[in-house]
């Protein structure tokens, strides 16, 4: 007798836990565990081309709220219908999902790269160590979109397909039970790129901001592919998803933005950060003093901020 089984992902049953009177969303705990990754794993990078580990803390002290707020504002004027109705509380409610990526990548390279050259870094070695970063902090906050039970694809009877819940299935497709775990796709392929990233800024001569460039060109190029594929509630235009053609102008820039920084005339490469309570103009003062006195010798400062 032919036994056939099927074997698809299951939906969660709960969404989170009580802690006292606190309800802890997974949601969010995926997100805060997403950010110690990033900044842990940018620390490691940054110390390693000389920068000051405190840097990246402070970076990111401004960078995540920028890029949550970023996210949220891009997914409310993108996604209105999606807010949650009668409610003063609606637009604000990151808790129930919708953070758009591309708003939150926005504002928060705006912000870090205002917050670097603050302190006299160099934003383009800074880009580079945290790209790779970026991509796991991605992939990271994909499982909080597992337990929301939302970044479905098509319907599908994969073996790999997501059960989904009635009171999740997309609008038009409640007669279906089991999706492409599109999040699911997006989380290897952030891990994979990362990998990439690191191993080219091991094994190959990448110019800073290079690998960020990549980031940008290769994730938006991921997805142009899942925009293809979902069906979770979206705006559309000329019948396609509009974070389509938002994918397709990210895979151009940044393309065309790699290719820039690796055919410029390369320049003098500052040091990582400057001295703690100095700044480049006072650097570059002190250094034909130092260059008068060719008897004393020094050793060369360390990259603090």
């Amino acid at each position: 007798m032919a036994l056939s089984v099927a074997f698809h992902i299951p939906s969660p049953s709960v969404n989170g836990f009580h802690l006292g009177p606190l309800f802890i969303h997974f949601y969010g705990l995926m997100y805060v565990v997403a950010i110690t990754l990033a900044v842990i794993i940018t620390r490691r990078r940054w110390r390693a081309v000389g920068g000051d580990p405190t840097l990246v803390t402070d970076v990111a002290t401004w960078v995540v709220p920028a890029g949550i707020i970023g996210a949220r504002i891009y997914f409310d004027i993108t996604t209105p219908f999606d807010i949650t109705p009668h409610t003063w509380w609606g637009p604000l409610a990151v808790w129930n999902g919708g953070l758009g990526v591309w708003g939150g990548i926005l504002a928060g390279a705006l912000v870090g790269v205002w917050r670097v050259h603050r302190a006299g870094a160099d934003w383009r070695l800074f880009a580079n160590a945290i790209a790779p970063a970026l991509l796991v902090a991605q992939a990271i906050g994909r499982i909080g979109n597992y337990f929301n039970q939302e970044l479905v694809g098509k319907p599908t009877s994969l073996p790999w397909a997501l059960e989904v819940s009635p009171a999740h299935r997309p609008a038009g497709y409640l007669g279906f039970s089991t999706f492409q775990p599109s999040f699911l796709y997006e989380l290897i392929f952030d891990l994979a790129l990362a990998a990439l990233l690191v191993w080219l800024g091991h094994h190959r001569n990448i110019r800073p901001p290079g690998l960020l460039a990549l980031y940008v060109a290769g994730y938006s190029a991921y997805r142009i592919f899942e925009e293809t594929i979902r069906v979770d509630s979206s705006a559309h235009l000329l019948g396609l998803r509009l974070n389509f053609y938002i994918a397709i102008v990210g895979t151009a820039a940044g393309i065309a933005w790699f290719a820039w920084t690796q055919r410029r005339r390369p320049e003098p490469e500052p040091a990582p950060q400057a001295e703690p309570g100095g700044s480049a103009e006072s650097e570059s003062a002190a250094e034909p003093a130092a260059q008068s006195e060719p008897a004393a010798q020094s050793e060369p400062a360390a990259s603090e901020s």
